[in-house]
């Protein structure tokens, strides 16, 4: 498949490149997600094995501490998300206030744009690595959510499936991810140092990932909507599969969010 001509911004971007960010090279990215994608299959599917093979095997075994990595492993997805959120929403920001909220969704500028295209590309590698998160959960011996490993296995499909057509909407869903991951792993890190984080908290972050999913959806509308007018490339497949992933997304979060925090809250109540 040949490597896409994208479009660049046509202003100047105030921003400041890093070295490395300047020198990444984002047609040979785009080729080699072209033709390496379909390994994300391979990679969910050893996952999926890992994962309940694990819980098999800890099944008679002792639950493991882990602490000080689990706080080290939280830590760098933090710091990475964190960064990854300040350079993403900062080149998202400087689209919307100079061309407008279609244009941010619409322009494919943010895949290969001076500061955002590293950051493109370092977002959905990151897919892979992130599955390690379960590790902890199943060697810890704690309940394993269908919400969580669904979320990981869907969300490394669907960012490597993207990423190599380069698809309208792309620079919203990679930027609200990183912001709510930051919020979320920089949790996970105080929480497995021992430190205590006040509940409020944790309802934002979850509200948060609802507020996304919804964004998620209302994106993928925009998209669908914008192509048949010629100006937000995409596909129609790329769109279904992004509409089905944020619905389903946004009504397993509010399912947690429901039977964590408000039916919890209620019979706390009721036994008072």
């Amino acid at each position: 498949m040949d490597v896409l001509l994208l479009n660049r911004t046509d202003f100047v971007l105030p921003l400041a490149e890093y070295s490395f960010e300047r020198r990444f090279d984002e047609r040979g990215a785009i080729e080699w997600m072209q033709a390496n994608w379909s390994k994300s299959f391979v990679f969910s599917a050893l996952y999926a094995a890992l994962v309940f093979g694990g819980q098999h095997y800890m099944k008679p075994r002792p639950k493991m501490n882990l602490r000080r990595p689990l706080v080290l492993w939280s830590l760098s997805l933090a710091l990475f998300s964190i960064i990854g959120a300040l350079r993403t929403g900062s080149y998202m920001f400087h689209v919307l206030s100079n061309s407008g909220f279609r244009r941010s969704i619409c322009d494919q500028s943010f895949y290969n744009g001076p500061v955002s295209k590293f950051w493109a590309y370092a977002f959905v590698l990151s897919k892979a690595p992130e599955l390690g998160d379960t590790a902890f959960i199943v060697l810890r011996k704690q309940k394993l959510l269908f919400l969580h490993w669904y979320h990981h296995i869907t969300v490394l499909l669907y960012s490597w499936y993207s990423y190599k057509d380069m698809v309208a909407g792309g620079g919203w869903f990679m930027t609200m991810n990183y912001t709510v991951h930051a919020l979320m792993y920089s949790y996970y890190a105080a929480r497995a140092a021992g430190l205590r984080v006040p509940r409020p908290f944790a309802v934002l972050i979850t509200s948060a990932q609802i507020a996304q999913m919804g964004m998620g959806v209302a994106v993928s509308w925009l998209v669908f909507r914008w192509m048949q007018h010629g100006d937000c490339p995409s596909r129609l497949d790329n769109i279904t599969w992004a509409a089905l992933m944020y619905l389903s997304y946004l009504l397993l979060f509010s399912n947690f969010f429901y039977q964590t925090y408000l039916r919890r809250q209620s019979k706390t109540s009721k036994t008072e």
